[in-house]
């Protein structure tokens, strides 16, 4: 699995470890904020406070591990610049966002409206079926009776 860290000297020790931050869901580009995990760091080329990423099994081994440095440029690049998301982006977002649901309560609205006239255009039709068996029975007497 693919972790974002950063390298911490543990201070009882004095040893390099590798602080959990992140991982990156599998099949995903998704990644999810974990609560800090700590594992040793036996490699000297890192120094304090370095941002990693890292290949980490479920059994505890290190598969790859690299400097984050131009993973992180790269997403900054991508999602911080006046070319992507910003202010004014996320604004127009909310307001489509916004109208989106105004036209989907008008929409719930009419669709409310019409299924009470249509309930009421029922009940008016049973009403008339009603009343005209009834005049059907008294006509059907009539002749009876004649």
């Amino acid at each position: 699995m693919l972790y974002l860290a950063q390298v911490k000297k543990n201070l009882v020790s004095g040893k390099l470890e590798l602080e959990l931050l992140a991982y990156q869901e599998s099949d995903h580009q998704i990644w999810q904020m974990i609560d800090p995990e700590y594992i040793p760091l036996d490699l000297k080329e890192f120094t304090v406070g370095v941002l990693v990423l890292l290949e980490y099994t479920d059994n505890g081994t290190i598969v790859n591990i690299e400097n984050a440095t131009n993973w992180v440029l790269n997403l900054m690049h991508k999602y911080l610049t006046n070319l992507s998301i910003n202010p004014e982006f996320v604004l127009e977002e909310e307001a489509k966002i916004e109208k989106w649901r105004q036209e989907i309560a008008q929409e719930s609205q009419d669709l409310t409206r019409r299924n009470l006239e249509l309930e009421t255009r029922r009940e008016e039709l049973q009403e008339l079926e009603k009343s005209l068996k009834r005049e059907q029975e008294k006509l059907e007497i009539k002749l009876k009776e004649l």
